[in-house]
C-alpha cells in the first residue's frame, strides 16, 4: 500500500512523500526501500542515518536533525504517540494470521464420552486427549499432542499450542494462550520430613485457575495448590521457562521474564514487572507496581512500589550506592 495509506491506518502524521509503495515491515538495520521500519527505543536511533528503509515510524518527539544521513537523503517519517503500538497495529495488517488448524476434531484425537465440547468453531488436533467431564468452550484451538485431564474447564477463544499438559481440575478462562511444552496443574513440591530422615509426599489437592487474557510461554510449570487455588489473574504475561509453585497468586497485568521462579504461597501484586532469572522465596507478599530487575533475589516482602535489584533485593538506588562504595574501596586498596 502507499505510505500515505499506512499513515492513515495508524493515525500518524506523515512528513515526506506518501507515494512510496510499502510491502513489508523491516528491521531498521536491514530494511529495504519498499519496507517501513520503526524506532521505539532510543538505542536504535543510531541506525537512523544509515537505514535504507522507505520510511520510519517515530515518536512525535523524534528530531531527525540530530542524525546527519550519510547519503543526504531525507526519509519520510510517520510521527505517532507510541511507535511500538503503531508497529504492532501495522504488523497485524501486513502479516495476517495463518490458520493453525482446520475447524473440527482430528480422527486420532481421543475424547472421553462425558466431555462437553462446544460445536462452535472448535479445533482439536491429532493425538490430543480430552479426559472425563472436561468442558471446552467456543472457538477453542487445541493443537496436536495436547493432554487435558479430567474435570478441567477451557473457556472461549483459548489457544493451546502442541504438547501442552493440563492436569485434572484446572480452570482456564477465555482468551488465554498457552505455548508448547507447558505443564499446568502438576503437583506442588510438598514433602514432610520423617523422624528417620526420609520424606513423605504431602498430597496436593488444590487446583490452578488461569484468568482471562493470560499468555503463558513455552516450557513453564504452574503447580496446583496443596489446598485451594494457585491463581494467575487477568492480563498476566509469562515468558518461557518460568516456575510458579503451589498456592502462588499473581496479580492482574503483571509480566514475568524467562527463567524466573516463585516459591510456594507467595502473593505478587498488580502491574508488576519481573525481569529474567529472578528468584522469589515462599510465603511473602510483593505489593502492586513493583519492578524487579534481572537476576534479583527476593527474600522478604516488598511493601512499597518501586524498582528493586540485587542479590538480596532492595531499592535500586541503595543497591547502586553500595556497589559504588565497594568499587571505591577496592580502588583505594589498589
Amino acid at each position: 500500500m502507499k505510505l500515505s495509506e499506512v499513515a492513515k491506518l495508524i493515525g500518524g502524521e506523515l512528513t515526506g512523500s506518501g507515494e512510496i509503495d510499502i510491502i513489508n515491515i523491516g528491521k531498521i538495520e536491514s530494511a529495504l526501500g519498499n519496507e517501513i521500519t520503526f524506532i521505539a527505543n532510543p538505542v536504535y536511533e543510531k541506525y537512523f542515518n544509515g537505514t535504507a528503509a522507505g520510511a520510519v515510524i517515530v515518536s512525535k518527539r523524534f528530531n531527525p536533525e540530530r542524525y546527519e544521513r550519510l547519503d543526504g537523503k531525507k526519509i519520510p517519517l510517520i510521527r505517532v504517540e507510541d511507535p511500538y503500538l503503531a508497529f504492532l497495529e501495522l504488523l497485524d495488517i501486513l502479516s495476517p494470521k495463518t490458520e493453525l488448524q482446520k475447524i473440527g476434531i482430528h480422527e486420532t484425537a481421543v475424547i472421553d464420552d462425558t466431555a462437553e465440547i462446544s460445536d462452535e468453531d472448535v479445533r482439536i488436533g491429532a493425538h490430543s486427549f480430552i479426559g472425563a467431564k472436561v468442558k471446552v468452550g467456543k472457538r477453542v484451538s487445541i493443537l496436536p499432542n495436547t493432554v487435558i485431564l479430567a474435570g478441567s474447564e477451557i473457556g472461549d477463544d483459548v489457544l493451546i499450542y502442541p504438547n501442552v499438559t493440563i492436569n485434572a481440575g484446572t480452570v482456564i478462562c477465555r482468551k488465554v494462550i498457552i505455548h508448547s511444552g507447558t505443564v499446568i496443574g502438576s503437583d506442588g513440591f510438598g514433602q514432610a520430613r520423617n523422624p528417620d530422615g526420609t520424606f513423605q509426599k504431602i498430597p496436593q489437592k488444590g487446583i490452578v485457575v488461569i484468568e482471562e487474557d493470560v499468555e503463558i510461554g513455552s516450557n513453564c510449570s504452574i503447580d496446583r495448590a496443596t489446598i485451594g487455588k494457585t491463581i494467575i489473574h487477568k492480563g498476566v504475561k509469562l515468558d518461557n521457562q518460568i516456575q510458579i509453585a503451589h498456592n502462588v497468586e499473581i496479580g492482574e497485568n503483571t509480566v514475568i521474564a524467562a527463567q524466573s521462579g516463585i516459591a510456594g504461597s507467595t502473593r505478587i501484586g498488580k502491574n508488576c514487572m519481573i525481569g529474567g532469572k529472578v528468584g522469589i522465596v515462599g510465603h511473602i507478599e510483593i505489593c502492586d507496581n513493583v519492578i524487579l530487575t534481572a537476576a534479583s533475589n527476593v527474600s522478604k516482602s516488598i511493601t512499597k512500589p518501586g524498582i528493586y535489584s540485587g542479590y538480596r533485593a532492595q531499592p535500586q538506588m541503595m543497591e547502586l550506592r553500595q556497589e559504588a562504595l565497594m568499587r571505591n574501596m577496592m580502588k583505594k586498596k589498589e
